[in-house]
């Protein structure tokens, strides 16, 4: 009934019949323009107002309607009617209809019935009201209207109140209304039926036969599980809108993820004049582009799901329900564009280059990732574009999979991605590339004690937490594996919050061995390397699966390659393995004296995967980080506490095995994070008491989250992308070639 309520406020606003101050009337305003033609358009805002009225002065506060408008972006029909609903019952006129009557002097009054009871008001004021629990009886004799109260209210010579109102036919409305009310709010049972008189009776026979607030309160709670909920929306149901729409909301976080590096790095690097020129230009003329190509091209599909949704120039009529043209018409610009992802090898590498050996440049780098704008790893949004084709990939596959041949979508969606696999296909091996290079760089600079961590050939593998046997037992350690190492650390003391190494075992020669019986600890293995022999634990035996399966195929790998193996060993660094110190002797100073001043001041994003893999006991491989890159996803989704009643309405980012969360999508930076390796997502249950369509259930320890989205499909998508982060496969490198020895690579 939200609907029907909501255009009652709508008429009443109008008429005037709502008594609110200008501010909340163009609030109210603002909300059911947003409900009529969705987000906001200063264009459409204007013809829609002057075609249409909402309130009686709405030409002199329309600037006012419009401007809170613009905050509603995002929001559906169904969300506008609770707003609308939201703000006017908390209104003192909210229901209040007034009928003119007299007091016993003669002065004029309004009545009113309300939920609480019979008011009286005199003008706007009101001056008066007696509870329904208060009030014996009520009856009229021709205009007269009188009110019999229980003697303790006004004592036992003012137990009757006489109103004198406009007509009989007036007052026998208003005693009706009360009757109404006053059985409503008062009773317990459902009032039954007078038998008729046989022959005549005095007076009015007219009964409530309803049901009573208390029986439809009871009512309510037994039949809630079972009711289908009804919800407002003019959102096509159709799938097709819903996968289309997947195209806007992942384009507007790939736009806003290009501004990192347009706009907030640019502006970092040249207020310190800290690159040099000819990096400049190869780092903005490369990434500028792209960015103006993609602002274009996020107007087109937002103006086209608007029309798909009839949320923006409803009074239009054309085929708007498909996407493939809009897709097609832009993949020669896309496809112009793929020549500047062939340069991002080369940028990448160059920057990696100039911040090793310009020390502004460090410091301007690692300042910036510091801010709340940079929120994944700087040199991430580098691969953002050629991730970018990928999820065109995915998405427009999903579209041709739920068409039908003869859709008059189906051959432009097809055609759209014959031409996107074609260039996903060219840069598949490069991007492969260029993420090894990218996990190797952002632990070269989040490790102490290392150098040369992105030597041509190395590939990252593997990280997370294992337990090492020493003397005091055992102790916590994060573990780093690579194609020709084992790397591992203690996490620092001191205010850099970063992994120091302690050992680092070459991969020649290894042996691995399962030896729990041995050591009597649970999920136990034992490491033999050409320097020491190392006792680890993992959190579970599926954990120790995963660290023994990619370690026996590391090593065998560098068995067959030994002689490029051997190209990128440092001999030098590999012989501090057997220099390993008990963390009790170890110092603030001595775990920061490899790296520069700066560190002692730097705090490192505690949703980093190696901080979140070392606090939740667990591991990630490099297929699972480029299994998260795949599955990047956006949208608006409801959230709810445990233990709170309300829901409130995000912008919702999920990447890098974790969510962000914005109050819109035109934030600049996300409000909150949430890291989600080890969590579990399902359905909520029977005790969870969410009676409603589309959410899901976050859960880790006592941590306990739902989220709520708009319709089946993006219910299913989010599912989707939290359990690929959730519960990491564990899948081998990607860029190793695939063996006999690889048992669960798919």
């Amino acid at each position: 009934h939200r609907y029907l309520f909501s255009l009652q406020m709508k008429r009443d606003l109008l008429e005037g019949k709502l008594s609110c101050t200008e501010n909340t009337a163009s609030l109210l305003a603002s909300h059911l323009l947003q409900s009529e033609i969705g987000d906001y358009d200063d264009l459409a805002d204007r013809d829609f107002l002057k075609l249409n009225k909402l309130l009686p002065n709405q030409e002199r506060i329309q600037e006012r309607i419009m401007e809170l408008h613009y905050r509603h972006l995002g929001q559906t029909p169904a969300d506008s009617d609770f707003q609308v609903l939201e703000i006017a019952r908390k209104l003192e006129m909210y229901g209040v209809r007034f009928h003119p009557a007299a007091d016993r002097e003669g002065t004029k009054i309004n009545l009113a019935v309300a939920h609480i009871g019979l008011q009286v008001f005199q003008g706007n004021t009101k001056i008066n009201t007696f509870n329904w629990s208060k009030i014996r009886k009520l009856s009229f004799k021709r205009k007269r209207f009188l009110i019999k109260l229980y003697p303790e209210v006004h004592g036992p010579h003012q137990d009757t109140l006489e109103f004198q109102m406009v007509s009989r036919d007036q007052c026998k409305i208003f005693w009706k209304n009360c009757v109404e009310h006053h059985s409503f709010f008062r009773l317990l049972d459902q009032p039954q039926p007078k038998s008729k008189a046989i022959l005549f009776s005095r007076g009015s026979s007219f009964r409530y036969s309803g049901r009573t607030q208390k029986q439809l309160v009871e009512y309510v709670k037994d039949s809630g599980a079972r009711r289908t909920p009804y919800q407002r929306c003019r959102y096509p149901t159709d799938k097709a809108y819903f996968i289309a729409k997947e195209i806007l909301t992942t384009e507007r976080t790939y736009l806003k993820d290009l501004e990192v590096i347009t706009v907030w790095f640019r502006s970092a690097v040249i207020k310190e004049n800290a690159m040099p020129e000819g990096l400049m230009t190869l780092l903005f003329s490369n990434i500028d582009p792209i960015y103006e190509f993609h602002r274009g091209f996020l107007k087109e599909v937002d103006q086209r799901l608007a029309l798909w949704s009839g949320r923006s120039n409803a009074h239009v009529k054309g085929d708007y329900q498909r996407i493939g043209d809009v897709m097609l018409r832009n993949i020669d610009g896309i496809n112009h564009l793929n020549s500047h992802c062939h340069k991002h090898d080369e940028v990448l590498t160059e920057l990696e280059k100039a911040t090793k050996r310009l020390k502004k440049l460090e410091t301007v780098y690692k300042e910036f990732e510091l801010q709340k704008v940079c929120y994944l790893p700087l040199n991430t949004f580098l691969l953002k574009p050629i991730q970018r084709l990928m999820h065109y990939k995915l998405i427009l596959e999903r579209l041709c999979k739920h068409y039908s041949p003869d859709h008059p979508d189906h051959n432009n969606c097809r055609e759209a991605l014959k031409e996107v696999a074609e260039m996903t296909n060219q840069l598949q091996s490069s991007l492969i590339r260029l993420e090894n290079f990218q996990k190797l760089s952002e632990l070269q600079r989040d490790l102490i004690g290392i150098e040369n961590l992105t030597a041509p050939g190395r590939e990252f593998i593997r990280e997370g937490c294992l337990y090492k046997l020493t003397k005091k037992g055992l102790q916590q350690r994060m573990f780093f594996l690579f194609s020709d190492q084992l790397l591992y650390t203690s996490k620092g003391v001191t205010a850099t919050n970063q992994f120091k190494v302690h050992g680092q075992l070459p991969l020649h020669g290894m042996i691995v061995e399962e030896s729990e019986n041995e050591w009597s600890v649970p999920h136990c293995f034992t490491i033999y390397s050409a320097q020491r022999t190392i006792v680890v634990a993992a959190s579970s035996k599926v954990e120790m699966g995963k660290w023994i399966e990619d370690l026996n195929m590391a090593i065998e790998m560098t068995k067959k390659s030994q002689e490029k193996s051997d190209l990128f060993l440092d001999p030098g660094l590999c012989d501090r393995s057997s220099d390993e110190v008990s963390l009790d002797q170890e110092s603030e100073d001595d775990m920061s004296s490899s790296r520069n001043s700066l560190d002692k001041q730097t705090h490192h994003r505690a949703n980093s995967t190696m901080h979140v893999c070392w606090h939740r006991n667990t591991s990630v491989s490099m297929s699972d980080h480029s299994l998260a890159v795949e599955n990047q996803l956006s949208g608006y989704l409801l959230r709810k506490f445990k233990n709170s009643n309300g829901w409130q309405k995000l912008w919702v980012v999920f990447t890098n095995f974790c969510l962000f969360f914005y109050k819109t999508h035109q934030d600049d930076f996300p409000l909150a994070s949430l890291p989600l390796l080890g969590y579990t997502v399902s359905s909520p249950g029977e005790s969870d008491s969410i009676h409603k369509e589309y959410v899901f259930k976050l859960h880790f320890k006592s941590h306990v989250y739902f989220f709520r989205a708009e319709s089946e499909y993006t219910f299913e998508r989010w599912m989707e992308v939290i359990k690929s982060a959730a519960s990491a496969t564990g899948r081998m490198s990607l860029l190793i070639p695939k063996g006999p020895l690889q048992m669960n690579g798919n």
